[in-house]
């Protein structure tokens, strides 16, 4: 049986794209769907994640997004990468658009089906959001996950998916040289998880990194040693902190949150 990887984006609640998903997949009884839905997608970098998970997976994408920006965000990404991807939205607005001489007025979420799971997954994915990259350290008590990586271990696209499993995630980045909150040795070592990788990946991801933005690859930030310093850096630190370590090497974002749940005993199979 074929496998197909559905992404379900939306600034609302994703009902719409999720529906016409499943009518459309409903005609074809021999592929096997798994769906991933991301509601209340609002920024770009936030989908600038969910899209990297999408390339990872090699996902399909149904999405419905009143930002024309974001819109574009995504269908320039596919025809980058070679993704396919169907707007359930924009060809609607500019239809009764032109037909009318209005302009919509671009507001997200004006219907949406709001029951319990809708407002789980919004504020999920709303503290995933407010505590991406270290942001509001204070709320790090708050979490059900808290994610330690150095730069390019993918916490952001790790914590978003969990986030879609209604868990609250705050991810922050670590350094040699930079200050790790002091709220973190406030958090249960259970719930802490230490991202890392080998040198050669993630030279090979930051370069591209690199070059995906213009710039120069060889940099202090993609050097070898300087990578193997931070490496050090990050082992030392979950020693200390005794959290659990995962290496994320060959690994997908699927692969690493089913480790982190597993961990915490709970459900993996629960579909959101």
């Amino acid at each position: 049986m074929k496998k197909l990887n559905v992404f379900i984006i939306s600034d609302s609640s994703g009902e719409t794209a999720f529906s016409v998903a499943r009518i459309a997949i409903s005609q074809f009884p021999d592929v096997s769907v798994t769906y991933q839905r991301f509601p209340f997608i609002q920024t770009k970098s936030i989908l600038a994640g969910i899209l990297k998970m999408a390339l990872q997976q090699n996902a399909v994408i149904f999405h419905t997004l009143v930002n024309k920006q974001l819109s574009n965000q995504i269908k320039q990404f596919a025809a980058e990468n070679d993704l396919y991807h169907t707007d359930c939205l924009q060809s609607s607005l500019n239809m009764i658009a032109d037909r009318t001489g209005d302009e919509p007025v671009r507001v997200p979420g004006l219907v949406h089906d709001l029951n319990e799971k809708y407002f789980d997954r919004i504020a999920a994915m709303e503290f995933a959001v407010a505590n991406d990259d270290g942001k509001n350290p204070s709320d790090l008590t708050k979490a059900d996950i808290v994610i330690l990586g150095v730069s390019r271990t993918s916490k952001t696209p790790l914590s978003l998916y969990l986030a879609n499993k209604n868990l609250k995630v705050a991810n922050i980045p670590i350094a040699p040289n930079t200050q790790l909150p002091k709220e973190i040795f406030d958090v249960d070592p259970k719930r802490i998880f230490g991202l890392t990788n080998t040198p050669k990946a993630l030279k090979k991801i930051r370069r591209a990194r690199m070059v995906a933005y213009g710039l120069n690859p060889d940099t202090p930030y993609s050097d070898p040693e300087n990578i193997k310093a931070e490496l050090q850096y990050a082992k030392k630190l979950y020693q200390k902190l005794g959290c659990l370590v995962i290496n994320v090497f060959n690994k997908s974002i699927e692969e690493t949150a089913t480790i982190i749940m597993e961990s915490l005993n709970l459900d993996t199979s629960t579909q959101n």
